[in-house]
């Protein structure tokens, strides 16, 4: 950013449907881990926070191409230079890494969009042996079945837990060891920066988008759902 000393403003970075999604997903997932530990009844709750995180996922996909500036994939997919003259410390001006995904919380996001999206897809193919299957398992191969629930139940369940404990755990570094606070923008949306930098639209016509986009992936998903029916 330009100007040591140039006046802060108010800049809109995230806009209220990646917020809203940033915290519908996260509790999605603590939901979605805790009422598979309970089982019995609770698998029913289970299957329908999966859903609604599969539906979020779509949606943020969507959100990545035509969103606020800040929350586009192209504003934070950094080529490996770039990225490696952050971790290097020698970040340009122009860089903008301390507005909104810096290379390394870039990193964390695709990670666990890509987990996220891994464990959703392998839980339409799982079956417990109980009493719950995912609604696409009666068109997939026993073989294939186990697998995936293998996967779920195992590697991609762990994986989501340690990455979304990284991701904490980096928030909570970047607060205390450089005195940047990540969660406040994350709720109010606003940073203080300089007038130069590029602000993310977040007007009610962007908003109504994004719902109209929400919707629509929730239909689709409930679509699949009833497959298995």
């Amino acid at each position: 950013m330009s100007g040591i000393g140039a006046e802060r403003i108010r800049v809109r970075v995230w806009d209220l449907p990646t917020r809203s999604f940033h915290w519908i997903l996260a509790g999605c997932v603590i939901a979605s881990v805790t009422s598979a530990w309970i089982g019995g009844n609770a698998m029913t709750w289970h299957l329908r926070f999966g859903y609604l995180a599969f539906a979020l996922l779509l949606f943020r996909l969507l959100w990545g191409f035509v969103g606020g500036h800040w929350s586009r994939f192209a504003s934070f997919a950094y080529a490996p230079a770039e990225s490696l003259r952050y971790l290097r410390g020698r970040s340009r001006p122009e860089d903008l890494h301390d507005v909104g995904h810096s290379p390394l919380g870039a990193l964390s996001v695709f990670g666990l969009l890509a987990i996220l999206i891994a464990q959703v897809g392998t839980g339409l193919f799982a079956d417990d042996e109980i009493a719950t299957t995912g609604p696409l398992f009666r068109f997939v191969s026993d073989a294939t079945a186990r697998l995936c629930t293998r996967w779920h139940t195992t590697f991609g369940q762990w994986g989501v837990l340690g990455l979304t404990g990284l991701h904490v755990a980096a928030v909570l570094f970047y607060r205390l060891r450089h005195q940047r606070d990540l969660i406040g923008p994350m709720l109010s949306g606003d940073k203080l920066l300089t007038a130069d930098v590029p602000s993310s639209v977040d007007t009610p016509g962007s908003r109504l988008l994004a719902l109209a986009l929400f919707v629509a992936a929730l239909a689709a998903v409930l679509a699949l759902a009833r497959l298995g029916d």
